[in-house]
């Protein structure tokens, strides 16, 4: 029997796993690919408080060597379903039945969902190789490396409008690609940045193409009405067209929104008692590298707190 079993290993996850542990209690965490999540690949971080300066390798590598030395162990594994055992042997609460792809299970008192959420990405030859390299994900991570650079967002929502703006305190000049003309974003946000001198916006395009061995150098964009394409020069393109949470499996057990994030607040609390979830897969306005390792804190006191 599994005090805290925790779905994923990623920066909420493992930090989770620290606190379960530093409690008393033992935390196994299921990861279906490596440890560290998106933050592994990120070459570097610098807005971690109390860290000038780290590398995703290094950070995620800290984070795991930290939880597996406190007694935290890691399973690769993917979890496919989450299910309530009325009653166990060990237990005079409810525990839990996890079950893994490969059909192995595992049974314990409480669960973390800490699955994290994807980014959506454009399917471009070189998205991957360009990533860190001038394609981010990220500005509020990435912006300032690019002071004084031109750059473009792609994307329409609230999220592509925020980053273009807080873009324009760093950047020489900010591309706002959209494949429409009109915004999902807030007006008001627009508004500020059709008033920015620094903007400019190319609308009813998409990005075809992405130019650059060593880095990013240019964006080949192409007007859906016209068939034109053109090639823009840009130091970076921040790609903000949503992300993608994996929570499917675990919507019997947790309430979705419409979106597919764990319905949950600043408690973590799932509407199933003994199921917390933490990061970026739940019901949040901010995600960050810091928020996700305060869920993971807050979900795992939480779960120590309901076993007693």
């Amino acid at each position: 029997m599994i005090d805290v079993l925790i779905i994923g290993a990623g920066p909420a996850g493992l930090s989770a796993a620290i606190y379960v542990q530093r409690a008393g209690k033992h935390a196994v965490c299921l990861e279906a690919l490596t440890v560290g999540g998106q933050i592994v690949n990120t070459p570097e971080i610098a807005n971690y408080p109390g860290i000038k300066s780290t590398s995703g390798f290094a950070f995620s590598m800290g984070l795991y060597e930290q939880a597996t030395e406190l007694g935290a162990e890691i399973e690769y594994e993917k979890a496919v379903s989450v299910e309530k055992i009325e009653s166990s042997e060990e237990a005079d609460k409810e525990s839990f039945k996890v079950t893994a792809e490969s059909g192995k299970t595992y049974e314990a008192k409480t669960v973390i969902i800490a699955t994290g959420a994807k980014n959506r990405r454009l399917g471009l030859e070189k998205e991957d190789s360009l990533t860190g390299r001038g394609v981010s994900f990220c500005a509020t991570c990435d912006g300032a490396f690019f002071k004084g650079k031109d750059v473009a967002v792609n994307g329409g929502g609230n999220t592509a409008l925020e980053d273009a703006l807080f873009l324009t305190n760093y950047c020489n000049k900010v591309y706002i690609i959209h494949r429409r003309d009109e915004f999902r974003g807030e007006p008001k946000s627009l508004e500020l940045l059709k008033n920015k001198d620094n903007t400019e916006f190319v609308l009813n395009s998409t990005v075809t193409e992405l130019k650059g061995d060593k880095s990013l150098e240019a964006v080949v964009v192409k007007d859906k009405l016209t068939g034109e394409e053109r090639e823009i020069a840009v130091q970076g393109l921040f790609i903000a067209i949503g992300q993608e949470p994996d929570n499917k499996s675990f919507e019997d057990i947790a309430e979705l929104d419409a979106s597919g994030y764990v319905a949950a607040d600043e408690s973590c609390l799932t509407k199933t008692p003994g199921v917390f979830v933490a990061g970026d897969c739940r019901t949040k306005t901010v995600r960050q590298l810091t928020t996700a390792a305060s869920d993971g804190a807050v979900a795992a006191l939480a779960a120590c707190s309901y076993i007693g």
